[in-house]
């Protein structure tokens, strides 16, 4: 019983994060990337046949596979992600919030940043 909620869970968690990363594919500020690599994951846990779907998907398939075989994140989904981090920051600096949201949001977006800097490119 507890191997059907653990794979059930999974299986729901591979829904979710593979529906974020649809909707990501509409709305900017959103990246889809991340959410199916995710998905990827959870459904090589909970469902098999959702993982070869994805696996085979001609436009999701080819991004899971780069980050299997060489943690590669595609160079466009890097350009949007920094885009996006450094509009987030800019509006926040705008909105005129507190000094130490800034600092502590910076510091965290700083850092995925650079995560995402020592990943290669495709």
């Amino acid at each position: 019983m507890a191997m059907l909620k653990g794979r059930t869970g999974f299986r729901i968690l591979a829904y979710i994060s593979a529906g974020l990363g649809v909707i990501g594919i509409a709305l900017p500020l959103l990246p889809t990337t991340p959410f199916v690599i995710l998905a990827a994951f959870f459904a090589s846990k909970g469902s098999p046949a959702f993982a070869h779907w994805l696996e085979q998907h001609p436009r999701f398939g080819p991004a899971i596979a780069e980050w299997r075989l060489r943690k590669a994140i595609p160079r466009k989904a890097k350009v949007l992600a920094f885009a996006m981090m450094g509009f987030s920051w800019s509006t926040l600096a705008w909105l005129g919030s507190p000094g130490f949201v800034l600092v502590i949001s910076g510091v965290f977006l700083a850092g995925v940043a650079c995560y995402m800097l020592t990943r290669p490119s495709y």
